[in-house]
């Protein structure tokens, strides 16, 4: 199935194309300087459907696959855009629709599908916690018919541009739960509400236009009526998010890499040094060729998480894996792509600068390299923890 994959998408594909052409590199370079929200391109991207192809089709979505998702952002990153914009619309809806009650899902699909609701922000990581999410401290106690938020989140993208944020807190302290892992509860946060009344949002300004923030909770009020779920049992609710999320940030490092890899043996064929295309020289020809079979061999892998995801298999370890090898291969493309152009890799006209920056970004985020390799260490071959 995986050999075939892109071509059963391939009306998918063309469609994203096509959108993604009205937003050429002049239009990705001025949001990048001036580190602004891209809203045309969203707009552009709920209006065609694309950010709903996950919801089911009663509440006003396609109803597809993760490989329908992947296929898009993999397109939005080929064709030069950056899908972090808003591809957290897809999975942050995932806790909502396979964990919110009837009411909850009523209230709020139908509106994220047609695009009049934005479900961009996912609050999980801690200044003081990071990967570490047993250790979070932001906590929600009950007061009658609502819960009283306090904390501080970090790393939050989007939190300026979302209307809803699915924000992970403690309801129950650590030392008194049953297991680290229990006493988290998930709460729906209107953002339109709670900004200014217990909730500031900070900018952090990075190398990349990320939308980056960082969230201060003084004891802000949520509806409980809000709460998705069951409370104490929020963990396990999020971690069906983190493995959609790493899939699908996998499949943006596969855009990446092929439009590096385009870019490069582009350039490579054009380009005359000593009078003849550089790309007939080896020292130029063989890196591109080895980041190609790196991005073809991680773009199996993430076919392979996907199908297991959507099959609703046990799949932590895939994406795990495709998100890591994906990660990889895509910097490595980028590297090469810089070292063909020489000069011109570093001019911002080109976009091949903006885009090796975006790409760095996901060897650390949503999960680093290293956390990967400890999963796979000990979740997979069974050696000792090392913390």
């Amino acid at each position: 199935m995986s050999v075939t994959l892109e071509e059963s998408w391939a009306e998918v594909r063309e469609g994203v194309r096509k959108l993604c052409a009205r937003f050429a590199g002049e239009y990705w370079r001025g949001h990048d300087r001036e580190r602004s929200y891209p809203t045309e391109f969203v707009k552009a991207l709920s209006e065609a459907g694309y950010l709903s192809v996950l919801i089911p089709e009663e509440y006003g979505g396609a109803g597809l696959g993760l490989s329908a998702a992947t296929a898009i952002l993999e397109e939005i990153h080929r064709s030069g855009g950056n899908g972090g914009a808003c591809h957290a619309q897809m999975y942050t809806m995932g806790t909502l629709l396979h964990h919110g009650s009837a009411a909850q899902k009523a209230k709020y699909l139908p509106k994220v599908a047609s695009g009049e609701l934005r479900l961009q922000a996912f609050g999980v990581t801690e200044p003081t916690a990071g990967t570490d999410t047993t250790r979070i401290s932001t906590f929600a106690r009950r007061e009658g018919d609502h819960y009283v938020v306090s904390g501080q989140k970090i790393w939050i993208s989007r939190a300026e541009h979302s209307d809803l944020m699915v924000l992970l807190c403690r309801t129950t302290p650590r030392d008194q739960a049953a297991k680290p892992t229990q006493g988290m509860s998930v709460l729906l946060v209107d953002m339109r509400e709670a900004v200014g009344n217990g909730l500031t949002i900070r900018p952090i300004r990075t190398m990349l236009n990320h939308a980056t923030t960082e969230l201060f909770f003084d004891d802000v009020s949520v509806p409980a009526e809000n709460l998705i779920g069951v409370e104490g049992e929020g963990f396990r609710y999020i971690l069906d998010g983190m493995n959609a999320e790493r899939i699908l940030i996998a499949s943006e490092c596969i855009g990446d890499g092929k439009f590096f890899i385009d870019r490069a043996s582009e350039y490579a064929k054009s380009r005359q040094v000593f009078g003849r295309p550089i790309g007939q020289n080896q020292a130029v020809q063989f890196p591109i060729a080895r980041a190609h079979v790196q991005i073809t061999a991680a773009s199996l892998m993430v076919d392979r998480a996907a199908a297991l995801f959507e099959a609703g298999m046990p799949c932590g370890s895939e994406a795990n894996m495709c998100k890591l090898l994906a990660s990889e291969a895509s910097w490595f493309a980028g590297d090469t792509c810089v070292q063909v152009h020489g000069g011109f890799g570093f001019a911002e006209e080109f976009d091949i600068e903006r885009k090796f920056r975006e790409t760095r970004l996901y060897q650390v985020a949503p999960i680093s390299t290293n956390l990967i390799l400890s999963h796979v260490g000990t979740h997979v071959l069974g050696m000792p923890k090392s913390f």
